[in-house]
């Protein structure tokens, strides 16, 4: 499982099969379960891989020995939420999958925004606003978005598909020196030629001015090229010029889904175009964290257990009347691993709700750049995943929280009247909201609740 970018990332695969090695795997690399629901205890032992037995969740079909020693069972693998994950460079050590760090000292940050507010407000993005055929200076609003469900009525899978396919892409990007190295999925934003799709899948050739191809439902090529990334948000637009036979996609709400309602998922998993499984919404506003140190995203996740596999990454997670509510974006793997292996789907995959790729698609378009809420503050790792809310360890200098009065060793309990469980559910709560809103935070402080109210500033990111 690769991606064209963040060795951390999921369900974006490498284009070219790898060749086996005739050297012995090295030992698999166990990373830590990272984003516990919010009003629940952490995960605790996960379930090892599909393919190995599962000792104690069910009867073996043999009967046991009459007489013999007791066989050592190994324990259990951990669970690692990840994106799509290149091969690791020799001797680098760094963990495959979505994980909190280990590291007590080690602090999250909420956001080192001092100074920033108002200069760098939401609404003020257009301020900046670059030239070119790919930019709207009106942002969503100056392009030709779709404004009709492709189905009137709630259909089967089917019909669905039929429906979405013809809107669904595949990307295949350079990677690691390689014109067509990585490769993933995306969907037609508009009548414009532009394509969403995650960062992790095009941000290497991004980064190297390398090639972007986009692949439509009857396999037509086109040249594309980056608009503008967020890797905060794990979400990129890219531009196509010769566009007349491309067919936007019409999105939808993620904030209308209930747990249990269909869901399919289309891409191109393991480089297999116009891909569709289908499940359900399996949970709503799951905090997740991708990504290793200085390039995570955070995402309050719509989780599925449609098939979600390497290759998936920027496809559209569709509802029944095939329109976009999300872009699936990781998938959780039983047994760690190392960044070497190909994990694929057990069931747990998540996606950006589609409201926060309009909120960045919409900032993308206008400047190039996105945008995240901050308050200026950095968070205390809670090993001991209490649930007991996050505990700031410092307040950054002339930023909204310290406007606000917060301090050190002040815990944060809610946010908008909503359980704060960690620092990850904090920090993921946060991003849902723009810079310039201004948002209610209940903190304890010496055993006394206390409520703040603040401005987010902005960050580019």
């Amino acid at each position: 499982m690769t991606d064209a970018h963040d060795p951390d990332h999921e369900p974006t695969e490498q284009a070219a099969p790898e060749v086996p090695s005739s050297e012995p795997a090295p030992e698999p690399v166990h990373p830590q379960w990272a984003p516990p629901p919010p009003d629940a205890a952490p995960l605790s032992d996960a379930a090892p891989e599909p393919t190995t037995p599962l000792p104690g969740l069910a009867p073996s079909p043999l009967s046991p020995p009459a007489a013999g020693p007791v066989p050592v069972v190994p324990p259990p693998a951990d669970l690692a939420v990840r994106r799509p994950a290149p091969k690791s460079e020799p001797g680098t050590g760094r963990l495959a999958g979505w994980v909190l760090p280990v590291v007590a000292a080690v602090a999250l940050v909420v956001g080192m925004g001092g100074g920033l507010l108002g200069a760098l407000a939401y609404d003020r993005l257009s301020d900046d606003s670059p030239a070119g055929p790919g930019y709207s200076g009106d942002g969503l609003a100056g392009v030709d978005l779709e404004d009709q469900a492709p189905l009137a009525a709630p259909g089967s899978v089917a019909e669905v598909a039929q429906a979405v396919l013809p809107s669904t892409v595949q990307i295949i990007a350079e990677y690691g020196g390689e014109a067509a190295g990585a490769s993933g999925s995306g969907w037609v934003l508009d009548g414009d030629g532009h394509i969403v799709t995650n960062n992790h899948v095009v941000a290497e050739a991004a980064k190297d001015n390398g090639p972007i191809v986009v692949v439509d439902h009857d396999r037509n090529r086109y040249d594309a090229e980056v608009v503008g990334r967020s890797p905060i948000y794990d979400l990129a637009v890219l531009y196509v010029k010769k566009h007349d036979k491309l067919k936007p996609a019409k999105m939808g709400s993620a904030t209308r889904l209930q747990v249990g309602e269909p869901v399919v998922a289309i891409g191109s998993p393991l480089s297999l175009p116009d891909t569709v499984t289908s499940g359900i919404v399996s949970y709503l506003h799951r905090p997740v964290r991708t990504g290793a140190d200085g390039s995570e995203s955070w995402i309050d996740a719509i989780q599925t257990d449609a098939a979600i596999n390497p290759g998936n990454s920027g496809g559209p997670l569709v509802n029944q009347k095939g329109e976009v509510i999300g872009v699936n974006s990781a998938i959780a793997t039983a047994g760690g691993g190392s960044v070497d292996s190909e994990a694929g789907n057990i069931g747990v995959g998540f996606a950006i709700p589609v409201e926060q790729v309009q909120v960045t698609a919409d900032q993308i378009l206008k400047t190039g750049k996105a945008q995240y809420p901050v308050i200026g503050a950095n968070l205390v790792v809670d090993l001991s995943h209490s649930g007991d809310g996050a505990t700031i360890e410092s307040i950054e200098p002339d930023s909204p929280a310290e406007d606000a009065g917060l301090k050190a060793r002040d815990t944060v309990v809610k946010i908008e009247g909503n359980r704060v469980s960690d620092e990850l559910s904090l920090i993921v709560s946060i991003r849902t909201h723009r810079p310039g809103d201004r948002i209610e935070l209940e903190i304890i402080r010496d055993g006394k609740s206390i409520s703040v109210a603040l401005i987010l500033a902005a960050k580019t990111g």
